[in-house]
């Protein structure tokens, strides 16, 4: 996600935690049901369906059935997997997509995601209630919102569950790396000069990449962004504008009163209810589905892939409900198979399929290479700015290089429903740790086995560049005792797990199975170079369909 991508420092601030606790009420839904009056959030509480049929009807309208077979089938519709649809498509070729989440819509005036403030059901896939990096929990309906938010032992993952996937939660920052940092983590498995003179600008022309214009950044909401700037500056760096993939004209609609609060409120996370982030279903799937030949089947979950005798691929898929009943289970077979479920959904299916010898020829690389992006969350106090709130679109970077290379954002503070003087950043950096993910046969489920402290080496760089600002202005660290000063309990950039030139060729396809191939995040050796890794995985996956459409699987 880029995720996105992390709806908390929401709780770095604790007013996620406190605030939704106290005003949406701190106890989750009852499973059974119990007389209104005994439940303080009547009975939409008691019906999360009902509840959200209401505020967002569009999610219960049919979904198409998936077809028994399908020449093409895309699984996911993240960044790698909208690239793959989009091309595909113009080539003629009839494609079948799967995405386990919803088709949220957009609307100028209606809430029709969560806010990161006050959360509900939409919020998350299909939990009951979520800690987030405070310790302080928020309670909400179990639904089928937009953000997957995984445990595995030692970090918590969090990742998109939408059509559109990442892109409708992540923060939209759309960063190309230095040309050193990408071949310290590619070696030379993917060029970095065609990727600079032809797929990164094609990937950025895609997104519509641009930065902040100076009347968005001069304005009350992004006081944040310029305190930011000018701690920066006082620490002796140079804070360089970034690229997002907002649409700055909804922002400033917002800002003029023309559309309803979002972006400029620090919504993001979780989505934006009037559009005010280009994600993916305003451009690449957009794009596919104008062609004709594009199916996208929502609420698809896919379990496990296989490959019959016949070279014919299979997946098991559960269809479901927004609320999580499930309609139907069945299997489909397809010719070709496209993995764009991002580096956890798609490391899963591939490990899964090894252990059990679905896919009895996959190599020893499957499931290796993961790693968090070196990203953390980071928090400063008593730095007050003009605004209400904290927009959430980010302005600037900068980069340090003393040791590590460490990249800090400037960031929004998820989850605040006022400014209350927090600094929030974003860091990322290139390090060198990396886990595997591995099939416990007994609970049929795949585990990370990310170590304690994993990102101790990244944490550590990250904290000497965060202290020199802080020290700079007179300002503390952290914000106790509820957040830390350095936070890497967590990531929005999962990377690794069927890394190209290991477990694919270097255009994603997969050794040992013809017609099968990795285009999405699992893909990159665990790090996008101390930026955000949505770009970079837009450009690889413009650079691998464009080879494979062009020879042949």
């Amino acid at each position: 996600m880029d995720i996105s991508r992390r709806s908390l420092i929401a709780g770095a601030a604790g007013a996620a935690g406190l605030g939704a606790a106290a005003l949406a009420g701190a106890a989750p839904a009852s499973a059974e049901p119990i007389p209104e009056g005994l439940n303080p959030r009547g009975l939409a509480g008691l019906f999360p369906d009902r509840r959200y049929s209401l505020k967002v009807p569009e999610l219960y309208a049919p979904v198409p059935e998936v077809p028994q077979h399908s020449k093409v089938v895309i699984i996911g519709s993240g960044f790698g997997a909208s690239v793959s649809a989009l091309r595909l498509t113009q080539a003629g070729e009839q494609v079948t997509m799967l995405e386990r989440g919803s088709l949220w819509p957009n609307d100028p005036w209606r809430q029709t995601f969560a806010n990161d403030a006050l959360p509900d059901g939409r919020g998350y896939w299909f939990r009951k209630s979520f800690t987030g990096i405070t310790g302080i929990p928020v309670f909400f309906d179990s639904f089928g919102g937009v953000l997957d938010v995984t445990d595995y032992q030692n970090i918590q993952v969090w990742r998109g569950a939408a059509v559109g996937g990442g892109s409708v939660v992540f923060t939209g920052a759309l960063l190309q790396p230095e040309q050193r940092f990408f071949e310290a983590v590619f070696g030379g498995t993917v060029s970095y000069a065609e990727m600079n003179a032809k797929y990164y600008p094609l990937a950025r022309k895609m997104l519509a990449a641009s930065p902040m214009p100076d009347d968005v950044y001069n304005s009350a909401p992004f006081g944040h962004s310029r305190v930011w700037d000018a701690q920066a500056r006082k620490a002796g760096y140079t804070p360089q504008r970034i690229d997002s993939i907002f649409n700055w004209n909804v922002v400033r609609q917002e800002l003029a009163g023309g559309s309803r609060k979002s972006a400029i409120v620090g919504d993001s996370n979780l989505g934006n209810s009037n559009g005010a982030k280009y994600d993916l279903n305003q451009n690449y799937l957009a794009q596919a589905k104008s062609t004709g030949k594009l199916s996208i089947h929502s609420r698809h979950v896919v379990h496990s892939v296989g490959q019959q005798p016949d070279g014919r691929y299979w997946i098991d898929v559960e269809i479901i409900e927004p609320g999580g009943r499930t309609v139907k289970s069945k299997r489909v077979t397809c010719d070709r198979l496209f993995l764009g479920a991002g580096s956890i959904g798609t490391s899963e299916l591939l490990v899964k399929a090894r252990a059990t010898g679905a896919l009895a020829h996959l190599n020893d690389h499957v499931g290796e290479g993961w790693g968090s992006n070196g990203s953390a969350a980071l928090v400063r106090t008593f730095s007050g700015s003009e605004g209400l709130t904290q927009a959430s679109p980010s302005a600037s970077r900068v980069l340090d290089e003393s040791g590590l290379p460490v990249t800090l954002e400037n960031w929004y503070v998820p989850g605040l429903p006022l400014n209350i003087g927090l600094i929030g950043s974003l860091g990322l950096v290139l390090d060198s740790q990396r886990a595997s993910f591995r099939y416990d046969s007994a609970s049929g489920k795949v585990i990370l086995d990310w170590p304690a402290g994993g990102n101790d080496e990244a944490v550590k760089a990250m904290r000497a560049v965060h202290n020199k600002i802080a020290a700079a202005n007179y300002v503390p660290v952290g914000f106790p005792p509820l957040a830390q000063d350095v936070n890497a309990s967590f990531t929005g950039h999962p990377l690794g797990g069927a890394v190209l030139g290991k477990v694919s060729d270097s255009y994603g396809r997969v050794s040992g199975h013809k017609g099968l191939y990795v285009m999405d995040g699992a893909g990159m050796p665990g790090s996008a170079g101390t930026v955000n890794p949505s770009l970079t995985i837009t450009a690889l996956a413009e650079r691998a369909i464009e080879n494979i459409i062009s020879e042949g699987i």
